[in-house]
């Protein structure tokens, strides 16, 4: 593959990852015949197919899995070296990829904010997902730093505590448990519960709470996000477990109470997670510094008001 460009790699990787020709091609702002033409000419390039079409889908073959990954170890090592000759010239600069949990999404966007606006050179991406796509970002080199809960135990990581995450469980405020002063753990089991979907850090948390308490989960409802959980909670399907961290505004206006239940809250931590072979830029390091010194007064600030 003596002539392959970047530009070949760039363009394949885009399809590798959202296995579609025109998502690619949006993504590129170049046409879909453009992209086409380009992973052809890659394919020529490696005496192989690299996609197959599957109905209306793409599929990567097993060539075309190598190619996507070598394309983006390329592509790290170039951003690397960017950033590495801007470290040499004594310029903050870079870019800073930040996968969080989406129970972090009521806090991160002020942290990313605030960093900033001390560093306005960095360039800042940001994904939200549930912690299975966090962690498989993390696994593949797609985000250079995560924020969650508890870090994967797939691969070696350093996670660095930054504050603290309690988890309560909540209800509407007519239910009859919402003014008991003290709730045995084992009364959730004639309840509904609302739970979030596999995969997903909160639903983890609540499963080792019910087996700690040996309760026996009743009828569930899964739902895929915290604002649908709330709405859901606030209209009466049920209870749920969740951050104390993503519902300050709808218990200062009255939409939800937080239930005394024995054992609660679940004090876990938020940390800062990166791989253990990860090479930080200066711009990541910048936001390690960061959060170390501030994450936890800026997080306390808002969830406050």
């Amino acid at each position: 593959m003596k002539n392959v460009t970047l530009r070949q790699l760039k363009i394949f990787e885009a399809v590798a990852r959202h296995l579609s020709f025109s998502r690619a091609a949006e993504e590129l702002h170049l046409t879909q015949p453009a992209v086409s033409m380009q992973v052809q000419a890659l394919e020529e390039q490696a005496g192989l197919p690299l996609t197959e079409q599957a109905g209306k889908k793409v599929r990567l073959t097993a060539a075309g899995e190598e190619v996507a990954r070598q394309a983006r170890r390329i592509a790290e090592q170039l951003r690397e070296a960017s950033e590495a000759l801007a470290a040499l010239k004594g310029v903050e600069a870079g870019r800073l990829k930040i996968g969080v949990v989406s129970t972090a999404k009521y806090f991160a966007p002020s942290l990313l904010a605030e960093f900033r606006r001390r560093h306005p050179g960095v360039e800042l991406e940001l994904t939200v997902s549930n912690r299975g796509t966090v962690v498989r970002q993390l696994a593949e080199n797609g985000i250079d730093l995560a924020i969650m809960g508890t870090p994967p135990n797939e691969f070696e990581t350093v996670a660095k505590i930054f504050a603290e995450h309690p988890l309560v469980f909540i209800a509407a405020p007519d239910h009859p448990l919402a003014n008991k002063r003290r709730i045995d753990p084992q009364q959730l089991a004639k309840e509904t519960l609302l739970i979030r979907e596999p995969g997903s850090g909160t639903r983890g948390a609540l499963e080792r709470y019910l087996a700690e308490h040996h309760v026996t989960a009743g009828a569930t409802m899964e739902l895929g996000s915290n604002e649908t959980i709330k709405q859901a909670v606030m209209a009466g399907l049920g209870l749920s477990f969740i951050s104390e961290h993503t519902i300050g505004l709808e218990r200062a206006v009255g939409r939800l109470v937080k239930l005394n239940i024995n054992g609660t809250p679940v004090k876990r931590q938020w940390r800062l997670v990166y791989r253990t072979d990860k090479r930080l830029m200066p711009a990541a390091m910048a936001f390690i510094e960061f959060m170390d010194s501030e994450g936890s007064r800026l997080i306390e600030a808002q969830v406050s008001t």
